[in-house]
């Protein structure tokens, strides 16, 4: 290669997008020359026409932005490399082999996305955001010179030399345990072999021939659902996407429960170590199982779980996480071997698992961060940059679930901590609550004047007074209502004045309706009852303490984001993600209504769906990420709110609707919120006396 200004009889090539150039001699090929320029142009087989990853797209005509005018007769017509091209990506007309084709002319080559190493990934599916792919683990195509008299050396260093002649490979490693396999897969592949090399310096596996893919898979194991992405490490195309319920829910519906088992049953946590590790590898038998491979092409995981599930699937005790000062066994990021956790996969495959960051925020809030780039400069790719927010906008995400796990960044800082919401939002401790199963109400309207309901289930689209319902939901039932329909029927509750700020249903003040009756010493709200639709099944009543474990549920987790927002002194939040499972499902204006979040611009409250299993995809397919989250959670201030005497205080505050005595300014640009009384303690037990409405003798909780 020479300057662009060089001699007549040299060739200036252009590559787009990178918009690298330079002058290349006839007879170059595209591949080389790319490497000369250092384009991101992706090979597996060295130049060898096999693996079809370094196709390009030569471009004719007049480019005057570069000088150049170029005609089909710049590249070489095709040869018997292309022609008998039959790897896994089909060579289309327009596209060729950059290590077949050669340089006869000035000429601009296209490289397209898929040909590139470092591609920006783009998934619907799963959200990774503006991810530009770095390896962990690539595959190298490498021809072993055969064994002569005049050397004495061995094949393990054949290898590395020759990886270093014709792929610029320098002080490689082979683990010790790969020397005969070294051996084997040189003879069976007549001294050519594909090698993985991981993290830049490490053979870690080896195969005759060429072997020109190589799987992982990333998965969110969650205390009720594992959730598990398998993606081809080289494109960063997600394969197959599949989810279980941790079988660990027999032993107990939450985290403390099964903390609790483990306590009461010595030697327990062995037993949900094993099935938890069980479904994992089931999970991945799934996986390739719906891209018709084997295991033995999945040589990375990536791991991510809450700090209980972290220590039940690797093994460790989780009583310490069970009380002050939740003690964590380990809280580095960690490379396992996969078969260490049960995991059936390719020998040399590994398990990395995120860093956990305090005692009840754990891994999968790593993963949350990474997704969703808290604490990263919010206009630029995170990899290999200094992990600070320059935004200048705070920025909060809340993983709503049985234990909140909140982050909030801004100014250059980002703190984390949990609120303990209890399973309320999931469905239990309400009186029809369920998962969010076929049949279960998840969306909610009141109408304002006459009280009455419309709702809509999971697996029905029609709404409950709309033509087909009745039909539709024979099917499913209307089986209960599951936490998003919890949040909306309690945020309509108060907004159509059937229960006031307190919480009270027919409270003080509120509007008379003939949904609402007498629940021994309060009053419950009849939601559904089968007859008005010509249905089976049992009426669905939303009382008095369905409304309490809400409150105290959205209580805690509002006092967990008022501490951290002291903490970092401020008074409003900018942008607000909610993530989770539950709360990809929440409506954000109803959980605003709720008082579940501070005000902010509704614009700017959304969901960011399955955060912790996007973070651990993203962990996946890029090393410069998993530096960078540790380079993060090394900067998190950690508050843990047990200990913050502010907490009681603000929980207080909290148990109104939506808030005793914070303004909500934003909100009341989307929505007209009922005027609030003047701050008094009241509450749903605070008033005795005894009041006739609609026939019916009411008497609320005394003291």
């Amino acid at each position: 290669m020479t300057d662009p200004a060089g001699s007549s009889d040299e060739h200036l090539v252009v590559f787009t997008p990178s918009g690298l150039r330079g002058s290349f001699s006839e007879g170059t090929s595209v591949l080389d020359a790319a490497r000369q320029l250092g384009v991101d142009l992706d090979s597996v087989c060295g130049g060898r026409g096999i693996c079809g990853r370094c196709q390009v797209t030569p471009t004719f005509g007049e480019f005057a932005k570069h000088g150049i005018n170029a005609t089909v007769d710049h590249v070489s017509i095709r040869g018997t490399t292309e022609d008998d091209y039959r790897g896994r990506r089909p060579l289309t007309d327009d596209r060729r082999l950059g290590c077949a084709a050669t340089i006869c002319g000035d000429l601009v080559v296209d490289v397209p996305a898929e040909s590139q190493v470092h591609r920006q990934v783009v998934r619907k599916d799963v959200d990774l955001g503006d991810l530009a792919l770095d390896p962990v683990l690539v595959l190298r195509l490498v021809e072993v010179p055969e064994p002569t008299l005049d050397e004495s050396i061995g094949e393990i260093r054949r290898l590395v030399d020759s990886l270093a002649t014709q792929w610029d490979l320098h002080h490689l490693t082979v683990d010790d345990g790969l020397v005969a396999d070294v051996q084997r897969a040189l003879a069976a592949g007549n001294r050519r072999v594909t090698v993985a090399i991981r993290d830049d310096h490490r053979i870690v596996a080896v195969w005759p021939g060429l072997r020109d893919r190589a799987l992982g898979v990333a998965v969110d194991v969650g205390s009720t659902t594992i959730a598990g992405h398998l993606c081809d490490l080289a494109t960063g195309a997600v394969l197959a996407t599949a989810g279980t319920m941790n079988p660990q829910i027999r032993f107990g519906e939450d985290l403390m429960s099964r903390v609790s088992y483990v306590m009461m049953n010595p030697g327990g946590e062995v037993e949900l170590t094993n099935v938890v590790r069980a479904a994992l590898d089931e999970l991945v038998g799934d996986l390739v199982g719906q891209v018709d491979t084997t295991r033995d092409e999945v040589l990375e995981l990536v791991l991510v779980g809450n700090p209980v599930m972290h220590h039940l699937f690797l093994g460790y005790d989780p009583i310490p996480l069970g009380g002050a000062p939740f003690a964590l066994a380990v809280d580095e990021a960690l490379d396992l071997a996969a078969t260490d956790l049960g995991i059936e996969a390719h020998p040399a495959a590994r398990a990395h698992v995120l860093p956990c960051i305090a005692g009840h925020v754990g891994a999968d809030t790593a993963g949350v961060i990474l997704a969703t780039r808290l604490g990263q400069p919010v206009d630029q790719p995170p990899a290999d940059q200094e992990a600070t927010d320059e935004s200048g906008d705070t920025r909060l995400v809340v993983d709503v679930g049985t234990n909140a796990e909140i982050v909030l960044s801004g100014g250059g800082r980002i703190l984390a901590a949990s609120s303990p919401t209890g399973p309320a939002f999931e469905g239990a401790q309400i009186s029809a609550g369920q998962r969010a199963t076929p049949g279960a109400i998840e969306r909610v309207r009141i109408d304002p004047t006459s009280g009455e309901p419309r709702f809509r289930i999971i697996g029905v689209e029609p709404w409950s007074d709309e033509d087909g319902f009745a039909e539709a939901a024979t099917a499913t039932g209307v089986t209960g209502i599951c936490g998003s329909g919890i949040i909306e029927v309690v945020a309509e509750l108060w907004l159509a004045g059937l229960m006031d700020a307190d919480g009270v249903i027919d409270g003080p003040g509120t509007t008379p309706s003939t949904r609402i009756e007498p629940d021994g010493r309060t009053f419950s709200y009849v939601l559904f009852d089968p007859a008005e639709l010509g249905l089976d099944g049992e009426r669905l009543l939303i009382t008095q303490n369905d409304i309490r474990a809400i409150q105290l549920a959205k209580a805690a987790l509002y006092a967990g984001i008022r501490l951290l927002m002291d903490h970092l002194g401020i008074d409003t939040i900018d942008e607000i993600g909610l993530a989770g499972a539950f709360g990809s499902h929440i409506d954000t204006i109803h959980a605003t209504v709720l008082g579940l979040v501070p005000d902010c611009d509704p614009d700017r409250v959304s969901s960011v769906g399955n955060a912790a299993g996007a973070g651990a995809a993203i962990a996946l397919l890029s090393g410069s990420a998993r530096r960078s989250i540790v380079d993060v959670v090394n900067r998190i201030e950690k508050i843990e709110t047990a200990l913050e005497p502010a907490f009681q205080d603000h929980f207080v505050d909290a148990m109104a609707i939506p808030h005793r005595t914070a303004h909500y300014p934003c909100l009341s640009t989307r929505i007209t919120l009922p005027e609030r009384p003047a701050a008094s303690a009241a509450g749903p037990e605070r008033s005795g006396r005894r009041r006739r409405r609609n026939g019916a003798v009411k008497e609320e909780d005394t003291p």
